[in-house]
């Protein structure tokens, strides 16, 4: 099985930065396509960012786009979520998530749904 272990988080004034990272442990060969949420205190789960297999396909929520970058270090099973220029309504726990593909077409894969493995999150706090 794969097991995903996320860190970075922390605490940093608006209009800072952070890059959070997800490492990725086990049988990574199933682990393909990858995906950060978040989830705000007495907030349902909300996709932010997905990448495809091909590590260049990308897909972001629209409270994020221009500000969160993913990527993925295939040389080290590390994927990566650089957040700029944050601001306090992005405070929440973040999530990685692996699956073996993605289904349909590129917006639909930050929905929180069909994901087979998941961190245990780190979290995030603008103030």
């Amino acid at each position: 099985h794969v097991q995903l272990v996320e860190s970075g988080g922390g605490l940093v004034q608006p209009g800072g930065s952070l890059q959070l990272s997800c490492t990725a442990s086990g049988y990574t060969r199933v682990a393909k396509c990858f995906g950060w949420f978040r989830q705000a205190p007495g907030k349902e789960r909300e996709g932010v960012a997905a990448i495809n297999s091909d590590d260049v396909t990308t897909n972001y929520a629209d409270s994020v786009k221009g500000r969160l970058t993913i990527s993925k270090d295939n040389t080290k099973n590390v994927l990566n979520l650089q957040m700029r220029n944050l601001k306090p309504e992005d405070s929440a726990m973040y999530y990685c998530a692996a699956r073996s593909r993605h289904r349909g077409p590129p917006q639909t894969w930050i929905s929180p749904n069909e994901w087979f493995v998941w961190g245990q999150g780190t979290q995030v706090t603008v103030s």
